[in-house]
């Protein structure tokens, strides 16, 4: 399970609202789960910006599950009125049930050339079917619909939008204030290209840099030989989350340093955090943009899942990721093929703190020091309070043991780390190999 939704300071009613969303879906996923019925199951949900000023916010949670046959997804974009400090799902654009109803015609006489899989008679104003709409550049209302829901799961997600001339009568005083925030704006808003799949958001800060970024690579390397030195590497997933500048203090007290992996859509809207960890002498390494497993998806969308998040790392860095950690360590043919044709090194890990639902830092603690051993690689999770709390800890003990604290590239030393290989810790540095 990876959730990530924002905390607004300035939209208290649309923060608990998306809490009470996320919590449903994951009530709803561990009663459907519970008892290992499926093999591996997975729930993503990540968010984007619909837009956001003023006079409106709207947020567009997309929710990715996957419960052993084929990844379903659905989404849902909620609406936050500054003017009353209130929040409305998607039928809040609109001016009642009148409206409703009518773009309910709309969106069925748009349907037509889409084939006859498409069940245009189940789409109604009533149910959730309209529970996600936002409006794109040209001030078009789109209209998506979740997997499965008005035809077969093959066809996918199926969006249209609505034509601002037809729409914008339709809309309530809030619908006509997020239609002008959205249109002609800059980064925000939906892409017009329905037709040949879902809406895709427009990413909010483009980068097209890591082409022309060198390798990243930590600023302290060199100032230890693994090859005569007890090392071992920490390394710290899913972040950066609101630990991790805690986290940096006490790494930065210690003179130790870590290997960070970022999950791409977390990190873009940290990156000083990113850029602090780079100059501390840390490595900042690839944990893909949303956190899915990659091992089931295909080769294009592996390979723009982790170049969103090379691009957006190498925006705060000025360094290029070359390592990329696999969310669960789940790798593929298909993955080892993409790391391969981009440059990229694959890294697990030999040693689990155990800390991915939190748990006592006295525990986690122990587990670390008593697993560890020359050239461990050691998995953390920067988004726990309570890893952070028991990091200090680890620090004196193993250091008490004569270990040195090295990114995970010092550790295979002058022999460096092959693109489209898997590295996970063996035994001495020395003899270290990579997993081919």
């Amino acid at each position: 399970m990876h959730i990530t939704y924002p905390d607004l300071a300035t939209a208290p009613a649309l923060n608990r609202a998306l809490k009470a969303q996320v919590q449903r879906q994951l009530q709803d996923f561990r009663q459907r789960t519970r008892g290992g019925v499926y093999p591996r199951p997975e729930l993503n949900v990540s968010w984007q910006l619909a837009a956001a000023s003023s006079q409106v916010i709207g947020v567009r949670l997309r929710t990715g599950q996957y419960l052993g046959a084929s990844w379903g997804n659905s989404t849902r974009t909620l609406w936050f009125d500054p003017r009353n400090g209130k929040t409305v799902g998607s039928t809040g654009l609109l001016a009642g049930q009148d409206a409703l109803r009518r773009i309910a015609e709309l969106v069925r006489e748009r349907l037509k050339g889409r084939g006859e899989q498409v069940e245009r008679n189940a789409i109604t104003a009533g149910g959730d079917q309209f529970d996600s709409m936002a409006f794109n550049r040209s001030g078009d209302l789109v209209v998506e619909f979740d997997d499965c829901q008005i035809g077969p799961c093959s066809l996918g997600r199926l969006a249209v939008a609505v034509p601002a001339t037809e729409a914008t009568p339709l809309l309530s005083d809030l619908g006509r204030r997020a239609q002008e925030s959205v249109r002609g704006a800059t980064g925000r808003g939906v892409r017009d290209d329905e037709a040949s799949g879902p809406p895709s958001y427009v990413r909010a800060s483009p980068h097209d840099v890591s082409a022309s970024s060198p390798a990243a690579a930590s600023s302290r390397a060199g100032t230890v030989d693994c090859a005569r030195t007890k090392c071992v590497a920490l390394t710290f997933d899913d972040g950066p989350g609101p630990f991790t500048g805690r986290l940096l203090d006490v790494l930065l007290r210690a003179r130790a340093r870590a290997t960070f992996f970022a999950v791409g859509s977390t990190a873009a809207t940290q990156p000083g955090l990113l850029l602090r960890m780079s100059l501390e002498g840390h490595l900042v390494g690839n944990h893909s943009w949303v956190h899915r497993d990659l091992s089931k998806q295909a080769s294009s969308k592996i390979a723009d899942s982790l170049g969103r998040t090379e691009d957006t790392i190498a925006s705060a860095i000025g360094q290029a990721p070359t390592l990329v950690r696999p969310p669960y360590g789940a790798v593929s043919g298909e993955l080892r093929d993409v790391a391969r044709q981009h440059g990229f090194s694959l890294i697990t890990w030999d040693v689990d703190a155990g800390d991915q639902e939190g748990g006592k830092a006295a525990d986690i603690a122990d587990r670390v020091v008593r697993q560890a051993h020359p050239g461990a690689i050691i998995l953390m999770h920067d988004i726990h309070r309570e890893t952070v709390d028991a990091v200090p800890d680890i620090l004196k003990r193993l250091r008490g043991k004569g270990y040195s604290f090295v990114t995970v590239p010092e550790l295979y030393g002058s022999a460096g780390m092959q693109a489209g290989r898997l590295y996970r810790s063996g035994s001495e540095p020395s003899r270290k190999q990579p997993l081919t």
